[in-house]
């Protein structure tokens, strides 16, 4: 008789197949390697039908499974446990565009197509795909859908979930539902494949996916804008939505101490202007029309804010490359900082993020001269102190990277009985073995 091993090597054959620990050791921690993990195997089968195939071998023998894309998450979703016992269903061979239909604006592919490699075919076709985020060059479109991805352009485009048409998923008792349908009205029923976006592996592989494309902007502007505080930010984004509209693609803030890391430890990064200020946003617009009409736009509405003393100071790119080199800077934030100085003396913020979708970055590093192990020891009170704050102010606790196991037990504090109960209903219709990414959400 077969060993259950053999069997899946059977399905996806020996290239498919990583077993010996030093070759499965990247596999099984996650990026910041906080989330060390010990699977059985790690199983890259190269098919839809192979992955079913290996669902349906993991549900005979009760073997969980952890689903994972590029591996680019920081919340531990496609980090398996040290038990032995599951295995790492890694997506990375599925990588293949299966169509790029431009004149209905859509692009079908596989679960292990890493996203730039989306961006660009998008852009060979005359075409945008959106989505653009800091591990675009090696996160998979699999974990950016699973974890429903934001990223830079959220502004105009709106999330992951907001993207997609159809999809492809294979159910945790191995049958595969094909929702490849490139169609944006269908009300024949439920929305089934937002059930999947999210939902970070917990209720089904994603295989494949069907993308909305946009028409490929024909101009851009990129500004840098210095600001007193972060609530000057936010009236020169109603400013800038006011005077821009749809334009308006992104809306970045960022410290001066963040600016500060960014100089000390990129010396050919430049600061964009002579003297430092406070807080920065940097904004980028994209217009469908050629030529300056969309750099004039942006220059009139700063010169006006400059003038009413909104702003502090503004540069506009005057080419493709200076954009580029300001994209390679980058009301909570004032009262959180308050109650952060008051758990930890000596805490340095570093806080930027996508000002204009309302989702912040805020990164808490220790008091100069204090160990870093000393200060991960008191990681729990830090986060529940920006998180009670988060809470306070109506937001989320995670607006990227979904939940994890990092954040799985925090997320009781936050979500009400009833919702937490809905969700454990719908894991339990559609995984009733639990062999879905267990431990991972719920």
């Amino acid at each position: 008789m077969r060993s259950f091993i053999e069997e899946i090597q059977a399905i996806v054959g020996p290239a498919g197949l990583i077993t010996s620990p030093m070759e499965v050791a990247p596999y099984a921690t996650d990026w910041r390697k906080r989330y060390l993990g010990k699977p059985a195997a790690v199983v890259r089968p190269a098919s839809t039908a192979e992955v079913a195939e290996v669902v349906r071998a993991c549900a005979d023998s009760r073997t969980a499974i952890v689903p994972q894309g590029g591996n680019t998450g920081l919340c531990g979703a496609a980090t398996p446990d040290a038990s032995g016992t599951q295995i790492v269903l890694n997506l990375s061979r599925m990588n293949r565009i299966r169509e790029v239909d431009a004149r209905n604006n859509t692009m079908t592919a596989e679960a292990g197509c890493v996203l730039a490699n989306l961006q660009k075919a998008a852009e060979e076709a005359q075409r945008l795909f959106p989505l653009s985020l800091a591990a675009e060059g090696s996160s998979q479109i699999g974990g950016n859908l699973s974890t429903n991805a934001g990223g830079t352009a959220v502004l105009r485009y709106g999330n992951a979930r907001e993207l997609v048409l159809g999809l492809e998923v294979v159910l945790p008792s191995g049958e595969v539902w094909d929702g490849l349908r490139g169609l944006r009205k269908d009300n024949t029923g439920y929305d089934l494949k937002q059930l999947f976006i999210g939902a970070e592996g917990t209720l089904g592989v994603v295989t494949a996916a069907v993308l909305k494309l946009f028409p490929l902007p024909k101009s851009h502007a990129t500004a840098v804008v210095a600001l007193q505080s972060p609530e000057k930010a936010l009236a020169l984004l109603e400013r800038a939505l006011g005077a821009c509209g749809e334009r308006l693609t992104g809306f970045e803030l960022f410290s001066d101490f963040c600016l500060s890391l960014v100089l000390k430890h990129f010396r050919e990064t430049a600061a964009p202007f002579p003297r430092r200020f406070p807080h920065y946003v940097l904004m980028e617009l994209s217009d469908m029309q050629s030529g300056e009409s969309v750099r004039t736009l942006v220059e009139s509405m700063l010169e006006t804010a400059l003038e009413q003393e909104n702003i502090l100071d503004a540069a506009v790119a005057q080419s493709e490359s200076q954009s580029r080199a300001f994209w390679s800077l980058r009301e909570f934030i004032s009262a959180t900082d308050v109650e952060l100085a008051r758990a930890q003396p000596g805490v340095r913020r570093v806080t930027f993020g996508h000002l204009g979708d309302g989702n912040v970055h805020y990164n808490v590093s220790p008091p100069a001269g204090l160990a870093p192990e000393a200060f991960m020891r008191g990681s729990a009170a830090i986060n529940r102190v920006v998180h009670d704050s988060v809470a306070r102010f109506g937001g989320s606790i995670s607006a990227e990277h979904g939940l994890g196991q990092a954040k799985r037990e925090e997320i009781l504090r936050y979500k009400s009985p009833l919702e937490m109960d809905l969700m454990r209903r719908i894991k339990r219709t559609l995984d009733p073995l639990g062999i879905m990414n267990p431990g991972k959400v719920l």
